[in-house]
């Protein structure tokens, strides 16, 4: 860590701005001191950092050293951010390094005094200097194995006992299948296959089970085991080979070239299984030198490595790597049970041991070496009070106090490159558990100056996410995940964090109900609000607040406090407050680089003086639904490369300037001013010219209002902007369009072409010609398309070739009449040639297009019969689409579907493609798939499908036999499901709408054992819940909509016992107080969610209401006669939220005052 910030100030002093800067305040000499010192300081600090593992002296000096060096950039931040200033103030670019000088008295007085403080930084870094030769440092470059890590890794053997290894059947089961299957073999004789995962998974052990499998002979000829460890040194590696084919000691005098040849006589031409255990080199050059003395064994050799970084595997071997994973619940309690239960057979049969110790599992994580330690500790506890103690108090830190666990671990750390390091620290802010946003992580870092460009071609953020590519590659991460919303987001494994605690020791630090206290040396924080009272002292670089759904205000007091106290922040996050302003002192925060005020509903303006921050690069104001405007100067953030403005729906127009700061690289949201009141101070479209830089999305609002549209759209530049991945076009705005408005709007169109790298576009709401521009059938790399209404589009352009598209959302078109014109050359949709037609389509969206009869265009000539008028036949299938949506469009013909398999929605439509789907014969042009159209699909619904009948819908459920949702509406013939039940055995989900002839009664409803949800919908007939429902022992969730007939729940609702979830509306009779009601309190206390809305008849709540122990949410809307609240209320313990909105009366606020949050008629009040 210090050796890292070392490097930073060295960079820095070493820049040009800095020398120049040198000159102009006479530091120069007092610079270049600074920087020969820390120079001479950096040189010795990897060693001193080693040695810290094994030496609290040294690492008491290393936490002085960084308190000094942190000073020490500070200061230097200080000077660029003056001269920063100046220069922003002088208003010439080209002599920027000269300019910011020219106020001479000034000048001289900030020159004294900055020479004052980095004298007195230098007196202190020589004072440390002097205690460094006290313990003997050695200068060094690169880290080597030191005596404290050679202990923690002993070498590793061949030998294991097949029953110390547990959960491991499939993962041996599959490398058995590596090493003796043929179909394994490469173009070379020798095969290798690594083995990855984290430390502790037991990689080892699971290579010593294969290797002490017992196989004939014939099978392998050489069998051989090398630890290779932490140096990877073939000449060493080489020596082990050769020692565990003779079992001799070997010449310590020969030379390496005497080596080689003794190896290849060993291994050439035989058949060889050779592991190599624990290799961390990440040198493919290296791994060459060895790999190319290897290659001589005979075809089928094989050779096992294990890693825990995938880097190495991709480095080692061409194949996928057998990446190697927790263990099952199952097997994870089994290893557990042997381990804590070893010495008291007894009390495995506990209730209670067994309870404590499945909860103790779960903070294992499934990590076999986490499991044996923290069992081995159990196994000497012999009282359950002990448990209990282990369980609640000292379970957090087994971790840090097992050196086996905590030191395994460290491993992965201790062989990280320098740069990831203070990274991987960082991560220490987080909370266990915590669900990472990977952007916000790799901002953070930039923010922090941990991120270094070598090279100008590359983006700061870009080297940032090579940073943690580079950290998920070596297992730092898990639960890489893709969110629609967030991006890529991940989460550390328990013990990792622990790692990072260990390392971040007291610079890091998190704030809660737990924790109140803060080390004055803490330099990062994330913070419960309720702890903003002990912010103090002025080290601070991060203050994060934690997300939660409390309602929290920032007053002025607060904020004044955070100012003063917090003046070296590099990270200020304070999501999710009810914020209403940002102070104008906000600028005394000069250091700020990351400011997140989003989630703040309150907040109109921003204060001017914001742009005073010239080092800011990220201001995140998403869901800041009230913002007005930015503040007009904010050309002067030159720094800025994030402007979050995502959910901004009041923001009216952006200030002029903007497109002065080319270094921008995300902008959400660029605002076309409507009605030009705003004059100069509004940016028009031609200052998105120079800003291309631009990624992610950008979205582009009331394009319907630009005057000149033509010339504006071309000044936007769009085609020049590489790196965006998404474009929104966006003609909001209700008004009267004339018809050379609709001309204009004709041209601009075509104006606003967007690079070819674009991956998805969004057009909305565009009302000029009827035709679509030509340049769409260039974007090739398109994944998604999205065309919305209202416009005048008659047809669509062929959409067929794009060879990338993935999801197509077509919607609110009234005009449309066809999708494919297949008279354009361009055009596919007609036989023959079904290979190039939407080759990787998996999602369609068809909805609001009431028009639309076909997909292809119809003949304009009379006298045919339908079929024969649409150009092109239903034959055409979709090859891959496994989502299809369509509603209110009276599609007859179109292509067909049968390869969908995710879920299929059908409302207001025609029923014809899906009986030709459903009917496809082996002829027509099908997706290459031997199962019947649809029979893999897992969702079904249908609504008010005309000509949709029992014989139809019969054929479809006999083909559909994996669905898991099935919601039906509007079959006002249909008056039983019996027929059905017994090929629907698997459903999960039903919903049933608007099926006015249907009876529930008498029908084999125990057939859905496997049922979890169920949604009734204004079916009139039903009066009480039916008999069958008590049969659903795993409905989790019921909804029951507008049924105005239904009078009670009873007698049938006491029995779901595994409800969690209940939500009446619209129910006219219905009364929840009926008599029996008792019978239901004892067997509901599953239930966590319960909404009412609009039940008039319900005067009072019921009074079985308390025993919902479990209740977590109540809504109660629209209840016109509710007249008082039960007593009980204060018996909901569990109850987090109380949501009331159009009640007649509201409870007395000592009944809910214990309930966290209560919302009023949709305002939060606690």
């Amino acid at each position: 860590m210090a050796e890292s910030i070392a490097f930073d100030i060295i960079t820095t002093l070493g820049s040009p701005l800095l020398q120049q800067l040198g000159l102009w305040w006479n530091l120069k000499d007092d610079l270049q001191d600074l920087k020969s010192i820390v120079s001479a300081i950096k040189a010795v600090l990897l060693d001193a950092e080693e040695k810290s593992a094994s030496s609290n002296r040294v690492k008491d000096f290393l936490e002085k050293l960084k308190d000094v060096l942190y000073d020490a950039d500070d200061l230097l931040d200080d000077i660029r951010t003056e001269a920063q200033r100046k220069d922003l103030m002088s208003g010439n670019k080209l002599t920027k390094e000269v300019r910011v000088f020219l106020s001479s008295t000034n000048q001289v007085a900030y020159g004294l005094k900055m020479g004052r403080k980095i004298k007195a930084i230098m007196a202190r870094l020589s004072s440390i200097q002097s205690e460094a030769n006290t313990f003997n440092f050695v200068e060094r470059e690169h880290p080597v194995e030191t005596p404290f890590m050679a202990r923690r890794r002993q070498q590793t053997h061949s030998f294991v006992r097949k029953n110390e290894i547990i959960g491991r059947e499939d993962d041996k089961a599959a490398l058995l299948k590596l090493l003796l299957d043929t179909e394994f073999e490469s173009e070379e004789n020798v095969f290798v296959i690594p083995i990855v995962g984290i430390g502790g998974l037991g990689k080892t052990a699971l290579a010593q089970l294969v290797y002490n499998e017992e196989m004939d002979e014939k099978e392998f000829e050489l069998k051989m085991w090398v630890c290779v460890s932490d140096v990877f040194d073939v000449r060493i590696i080489v020596e082990n080979i050769i020692k565990s084919v003779t079992n001799q000691e070997l010449n310590q005098n020969l030379g390496m070239d005497q080596l080689q040849k003794q190896l290849r006589d060993k291994i050439d031409g035989k058949k060889y299984l050779l592991v190599l255990d624990d290799i961390w080199n990440e040198d493919r050059e290296l791994w060459f030198s060895l790999k190319k003395l290897l290659m001589g064994g005979a075809r089928g050799s094989r050779i096992i490595v294990t890693t825990r970084s995938h880097k190495v595997a991709k480095i080692t071997s061409r194949c996928q790597p057998h990446v190697l994973k927790r263990l099952s619940n199952d097997d994870a309690w089994s290893l557990f049970k042997d381990i804590a239960f070893e010495q008291r057979s007894v009390d495995s049969t506990n209730s209670a041991f067994v309870e404590i110790g499945k909860q103790v599992l779960e903070r294992c994580g499934g990590v076999p070496l986490v499991i044996r330690a923290i069992a081995g500790t159990l196994s000497f506890k012999e009282t359950e009070n002990e448990w209990l103690s282990i369980k609640d108090n000292e379970l957090a830190r087994i971790s840090q106090n097992d050196d086996k666990v905590l030191s395994t671990l460290k491993l992965s750390y201790d062989h990280l490159p320098s740069y990831l390091k203070h990274c991987f620290a960082y991560c220490a802010i987080y909370s266990k558990d915590y669900k990472i946003v990977v952007q916000n992580l790799v901002q953070f870092w930039i923010a922090q100056g941990f991120v270094k460009q070598s090279d100008s071609s590359q983006s700061l953020e870009e080297i940032g996410f090579g940073y943690f590519n580079g950290l998920v590659e070596r297992c730092f991460f898990q639960e890489l995940e893709e969110d629609e919303f967030w991006g890529m987001t991940c989460k550390m494994h328990d013990f990792m964090h622990d790692v990072a605690e260990s390392i971040a020791g007291r610079e890091s630090n998190i704030l809660d109900s737990s924790r109140r206290e803060l080390d004055e040396k803490c330099r990062h924080i994330s913070f419960d609000f309720s702890s903003i009272s002990l912010l103090k002292g002025n080290k601070l670089r991060t203050l994060k607040k934690f997300s939660n759904k409390k309602v929290e205000f920032m007053s002025n007091a607060n904020w004044a406090l955070l100012i003063s106290n917090c003046k070296r922040l590099r990270v200020l996050v304070l999501g999710d407050l009810s914020l209403d302003m940002v102070p104008r002192s906000i600028h005394k925060l000069k250091h700020l680089r990351y400011l997140d005020v989003s989630w703040s509903p309150h907040i109109k303006f921003l204060p001017k003086s914001i742009c005073k921050i010239q080092n800011l690069q990220v201001l995140k104001l998403d869901f800041c639904i009230m913002v007005e405007e930015l503040p007009k100067k904010i050309d002067k953030l030159v720094n800025l490369t994030h402007l979050g403005l995502e959910g901004c729906w009041s923001l009216t127009r952006m200030p002029r300037g903007i497109g002065k700061l080319t270094s921008l690289q995300r902008l959400s949201m660029f605002v076309v001013d409507k009605d030009s009141s705003h004059g100069a101070a509004a940016a028009d479209l031609s200052e998105l010219s120079g800003l291309n830089n631009l990624r992610g999305e950008l979205r582009i609002t009331n394009l319907g209002f630009v005057k000149n549209a033509e010339k504006k759209f071309k000044a936007a530049n769009l085609k020049e902007k590489q790196h965006l991945q998404s474009l929104v076009l966006l003609w909001s705005g209700d008004r009267d369009v004339d018809d050379d408005d609709y001309e204009d709007e004709k041209k601009s169109l075509e104006d606003l072409k967007p690079h070819c790298n674009l991956k998805k576009l969004s057009v909305v709401g565009w009302r000029g010609n009827a035709k679509f521009p030509g340049w769409l059938s260039s974007l090739t790399n398109l994944v998604d398309i999205g065309i919305k209404g209202p416009s005048k589009f008659k047809h669509l352009p062929s959409f067929a070739r794009l060879p990338h598209l993935r999801r197509l959302n077509i919607s609110k078109l009234t005009e449309l009449e066809y999708m494919d014109d297949i008279s354009d050359p361009s055009a596919s949709g007609g036989q023959g040639d079904s290979e190039s037609f939407f080759p990787s389509l998996t999602s369609l969206t068809l909805s609001q297009c009431p028009n639309m009869q076909s997909w292809w265009r119809k003949r304009p000539f009379d006298g045919e019969d339908e079929d024969r008028k649409v150009i092109g036949t239903p034959t055409m299938a979709f090859p891959c689409l496994s989502f299809l949506h369509i509603e209110d469009c009276p599609l007859n013909s179109m292509p067909l579907y049968p390869s969908v398999d995710d879920e299929l929605r059908l409302v207001n439509t025609s029923s014809r493609p899906l009986k030709q789907t459903i009917q496809m014969s082996g002829t027509m042009k099908t997706p290459s798939t031997s199962s019947p159209p649809l029979s893999k699909l897992k969702s079904f619904e249908v609504e008010n499908i005309e000509e949709l009948d029992l014989d139809l819908l019969n054929e479809c459920l006999q083909n559909m036999t994996s669905l898991k949702q099935w919601a039906i509406g509007s079959c006002h013939w249909l008056k039983s499901l019996s027929g059905w039940l017994q090929q629907l055995t698997g459903l999960k989900r039903l919903k049933i709408k608007d099926c006015g002839e249907l009876d529930l009664e008498g029908m084999q409803w125990e057939l859905l054992k496997n049922l979890s949800d169920l949604e009734i919908n204004n079916l009139p007939q039903l009066v009480s819940l039916p008999t069958w429902l008590q049969h659903l022992v795993q409905l989790k969730s019921l909804e029951i909509k507008k049924c105005s007939g239904l009078r009670s729940l009873f007698p049938v609702f006491q029995h779901l016992t595994s409800l969690e979830s209940l939500q009446i509306f619209d129910c006219e009779e219905l009364e929840l107080s009926a008599d029996g009601i008792q019978t239901f309190q004892d067997d509901t206390r599953s239930l966590s969610y319960l909404c009412l809305e609009n039940i008039p008849k319900c005067r009072h709540l019921p009074e079985w209401l308390h025993h919902l122990t479990s209740l977590r949410v109540l809504h109660l809307h629209d209840l016109p006669n509710l007249a008082s609240f039960p007593d009980e209320m204060h018996c909901l313990t569990s109850l987090e939220l109380l949501d009331l909105r159009f009640l007649p009366e509201l409870p007395n606020w000592n009944k809910i005052a214990h309930i966290p949050h209560i919302w009023v008629n949709a305002v939060p009040v606690q």
